[in-house]
């Protein structure tokens, strides 16, 4: 049976939120009950996750079911989403969208004039 594309897209949020609070495979399913293989399977799209289990998932990693579905909508129909397919696979980028947002709001705003600056210079 092949992965169905809803099942990897909602696989690979999962995955993306889980970066994002920089939780562990271990440390979800810890969360949930299951074992470790079982949240790579979700996230590879491998295995489909029930209704009930995503909710259990959406609780541990503190958003809305609504959250693994966002941006889906324009994905099948080959729009754009907020969040480049790449980006959602590049851990390093992850890693520093959420170090940037570790960042007080003064500073940050400072950061980010910086990158311009250095962005034009290049």
């Amino acid at each position: 049976m092949s992965k169905h594309p809803v099942d990897i897209y909602v696989g690979k949020r999962v995955r993306h939120r889980r970066w994002m609070v920089a939780m562990s495979q271990q440390q979800l399913a810890e969360k949930v009950g299951i074992k470790f293989q079982q949240i790579q399977k979700y996230e590879t799209g491998m295995n489909r996750i029930s209704a009930s289990r995503l909710w259990e998932i959406a609780a541990a990693l503190r958003v809305d079911v609504q959250y693994f579905f966002d941006g889906m909508d324009a994905k099948t129909s080959g729009g754009t989403t907020a969040w480049p397919e790449e980006l959602m696979a590049d851990r390093e980028a992850l890693d520093l969208v959420r170090t940037y947002y570790a960042i007080p709001e003064a500073q940050r705003k400072r950061l980010f004039e910086l990158a311009r600056v250095l962005t034009s210079a290049a």
